[in-house]
This record gives structure tokens, sequence and C-alpha cells, in this order.
């Protein structure tokens, strides 16, 4: 690490960034300046233009992606170079708003009744019925499942706040048969290192392909994601007339009885479990 990239990192670690910021930004730089070919504390407004084009024509990132490596680039030469004319170089891209793709209650079923094993049917089922983000999955432990409060704690998740949200009873009873499967000791969804079971986070590729596989084998033509499982939740719960503030039980999907109990379809256990992967 260079001793400007050092500065960076520490300018952002003083100000408490969160971990998973510091990473990104640290590597959108390290992008940058690896195609730009000049020394960053060189770079000039042709440089910069060149760049935010080439994010958006060549490599046709999503906009929210060239927006967090313009936020990178504005905090480099912003906050670290005290460079502040150069905020005009670095505008973020216009956002076309449009609609999430949205899964009916059977489509759903079925994504999660076509997951490969008990691992990827647990992590789906956990993201739909809680409408937690990928990375808070990642995250979760062992000890943020309350069953006695029938909550989860979700700790550091979007903007580094802790929240928790209610568990339901067909979801503690699912978390319950993976965990005598799986036998997760600190973090709920274990990762690996070297093909290898490690108590380590699993990284959010693995989230997405778990998704990405489901999707496949259901059959589903509609372009699926794990953020798609949070749209859902929420739709899901506004067209059935619950009010999202309200933190019952029989309020979140899978909930205890009524229409959201758990489908038909994925009540029974799987005929194999399979192996993580």
């Amino acid at each position: 690490m260079t001793t400007l990239m050092q500065r960076m990192r520490e300018e952002l670690v003083r100000r408490n960034y969160a971990a998973t910021t510091i990473h990104s930004y640290l590597k959108a730089v390290e992008h940058f300046h690896a195609r730009v070919d000049t020394p960053l504390d060189e770079v000039g407004p042709d440089d910069l233009r060149s760049y935010h084009a080439y994010l958006l024509e060549t490599r046709k990132l999503a906009v929210n992606t060239v927006v967090l490596n313009i936020c990178a680039l504005r905090f480099l030469y912003i906050k670290v170079l005290k460079r502040r004319d150069m905020k005009e170089d670095l505008p973020y891209p216009k956002e076309r708003l449009r609609l999430p793709v949205i899964l009916s209650p059977d489509e759903v079923a079925q994504l999660i009744g076509a997951a490969r094993n008990l691992y990827h049917r647990t992590m789906l089922m956990t993201l739909y019925s809680t409408g937690l983000r990928r990375a808070e999955l990642c995250r979760l432990k062992v000890a943020d499942v309350d069953s006695k409060r029938m909550m989860l704690r979700v700790e550091q998740g979007k903007g580094g706040i802790d929240r928790e949200v209610p568990l339901s009873k067909k979801l503690l009873g699912a978390l319950r048969e993976y965990y005598r499967w799986m036998r997760p000791e600190i973090y709920l969804f274990p990762g690996t290192v070297n093909h290898s079971r490690a108590d380590k986070p699993i990284t959010e590729k693995i989230v997405w392909q778990a998704v990405h596989d489901a999707t496949i084998r259901a059959g589903i033509k509609k372009r699926v994601t794990p953020h798609t499982l949070r749209h859902c939740f929420a739709t899901h719960l506004l067209e059935s007339g619950a009010d999202l503030r309200e933190h019952s039980d029989d309020a979140w999907p899978f909930g205890s009885g009524g229409n959201h109990s758990l489908p038909a379809s994925l009540a029974a256990p799987p005929a194999s479990h399979g192996k993580p992967s």
C-alpha cells in the first residue's frame, strides 16, 4: 500500500467509516489508479472525465456502482488531498428510477424449494422472512438468534446501525433444523478456507450464487438477486395489508399463522440436505 493510500485508509478509519466501506473505497481507488496509470496526486480533470465515461460506456456498470466509485474518488481528492476544486469534476451520474423485480408468493416458494441444499435453503428463507440485506446475512452469528424474545439481532447494518427484526416460529424451526445439521460455532453461515469449512463469515458471492442456482433450478425467468427477496419481503407485507411499522410476529412472512404462514410446499423438510458449497 502506497503512502497516499495509507493516508486515505487512516482518514477513513478516524472518521469511523464502516469496514466494508473502507474496503470498497480503497479498491475503487486502486482500480482507478491502474486504469489511468498516472500518480494519483497528479491526476487532472481529463483523467477523471475519461474514467467516468469508461465506467458507464465501456464497463456498463450500474449507476449505484459508479456512484460508489465517484464517492471514493471524492473522498481521496477532497478529504485527503484537500483539492476541493475537483468536486465539480466528479459529478454523480443521473439515476433513472426503475421498478424492482417482484416475485409472487408462489414463485418465492418455488425459489426456496429449489435450493441446492439445506445450507442454501436456510439462507434464502432467512433473507425472505426477515428482509435482511445480503451483507447482513453474511455477518449473522449464532448468538444473534434470540429464541426467548423471538428476535433476530442485526449488528452494524446499513449506516453502521444495529437493529432487531422479529423472528417467526416457522423460521426459528428452520434455523434449529439447520443448526442440528451444520453445527455452526460463531457465524450462523460459516464460510470456507482452502475448500474446508472455517468459522468465518461467508462472502456475499456465496449468497449471490445460492440465489442464482435456485432461480435456474426453479425455472424462474425473471432476474432474481438476493436484494429481490428483500423487495418481495416488503411488497408481500404491504399487499397483505400489514403495517410495516408494526413488529408483530403475524405481520411478517413465515409468521405463526394466518395468511403469512410458511407456504405448504416448503413446510416439509427436503428429501436430501446435501453438502454446503
